[in-house]
């Protein structure tokens, strides 16, 4: 009889121990602030919060800012935000159109811009993504008429150039012959630039800028002509560029590119010398492909022989909602800083469809 029980109670634990055990719950995150919907800047700063469910012993969140790129907060080097006891998290935030959380595992490292954000795996546990509260709010700009097109000239700071730049809208004019101005300047001690952006898209078709003489710049001073549509990370922001620049180094043998992103794969960056005088950009973007052109003088007359010419029949994106835009900033340079003000003059801005 004894033996029957033994075996009866070995028997039992052998079966339970057969049961399916109940599968750890998995982790999930909740917002409970969300800041505005906002176009970003340094500017503003707002709290966003919420809660963790299911989180492991040394996970913690980041926190991501969507303006453009999506930008890691509140700092690159603070970005690393704890749990705490009670499963709730907080931390301050620059603004953005989308806010993302991700529970992310002990040693993970946050880059401080993506243009998408990283799937679930590896050391990133979840993603939770959230759209900013309210009516979208972009920041204010000034009024330009240019080249029979209206555009928008930014007012607030920007990370173009790998440095944090001021963005004063003095910095951009036209004159009485409706030549436009574009300038770095010193303003409160610090650079300040110059942004405009054109107030619609055109999509295909051919674009042309006619700039005059740009050999008095500086290495570290840029000048750049960018479609750019900051809704479509996913194709690196539709972004192609006629740059002019030394990119801070006075022994460049270029000081000119075509450029379309990302600018890190191979072949899709074109180097040349512009000579100095008036000088004719263009670039004529069609479906699958995009050529881009340098001549001197003011000319648009095909046939006009070129300084320099390449054409990109890769990676080409199609349109969207990309925007032209004009920029004169500067980047950060150990080589060789800006020392005074530069300025540039386009005579000219025409499209042809």
């Amino acid at each position: 009889m004894k033996v029957g029980v033994q075996f009866a109670a070995m028997l039992c634990l052998v079966l339970s121990s057969c049961q399916p055990h109940p599968a750890a719950p998995q982790p999930s995150i909740e917002f409970t602030k969300i800041p505005p919907a906002a176009q970003g800047g340094k500017e503003k700063l707002h709290t966003i919060a919420g809660r963790v469910v299911g989180a492991r012993p040394g996970q913690h969140i980041v926190i991501y800012a969507r303006s453009g790129a999506w930008w890691v907060q509140p700092w690159g080097d603070r970005p690393l935000v704890a749990i705490r006891p009670d499963s709730t998290w907080s931390s301050e935030t620059h603004l953005g159109y989308e806010y993302a959380a991700l529970l992310a595992d002990p040693g993970y490292r946050p880059p401080p811009t993506m243009d998408v954000l990283p799937a679930r795996g590896g050391s990133v546990v979840l993603v939770k993504v959230a759209k900013g509260v309210g009516s979208t709010v972009l920041a204010p700009t000034k009024p330009l008429r240019f080249g029979g097109y209206d555009w928008r000239v930014r007012t607030i700071a920007s990370d173009r150039g790998g440095t944090s730049n001021l963005y004063d809208p003095d910095n951009a004019w036209t004159d009485s012959n409706g030549a436009l101005h574009l300038r770095i300047a010193k303003k409160a001690n610090q650079w300040s630039c110059a942004e405009m952006v054109l107030d619609r898209s055109l999509g295909y078709g051919t674009y042309l800028l006619v700039v005059r003489d740009v050999s008095h710049l500086e290495p570290a001073a840029v000048l750049s002509m960018t479609t750019f549509d900051e809704w479509a990370g996913e194709q690196y922001y539709r972004e192609m560029d006629v740059e002019i620049s030394r990119w801070g180094d006075p022994a460049s043998k270029h000081n000119a590119q075509y450029v379309i992103e990302p600018y890190y794969h191979p072949g899709n960056v074109f180097p040349f010398s512009a000579p100095s005088g008036t000088l004719t950009h263009s670039m004529r973007w069609e479906s699958g492909h995009v050529t881009f052109k340098t001549s001197r003088g003011p000319s648009t007359t095909p046939g006009t022989p070129a300084i320099a010419e390449h054409e990109f029949d890769s990676g080409v994106p199609s349109p969207g909602q990309e925007r032209v835009h004009l920029f004169s900033y500067q980047v950060a340079s150990n080589k060789s800083p800006l020392h005074g003000t530069n300025e540039v003059v386009i005579e000219k801005f025409e499209y042809l469809p």
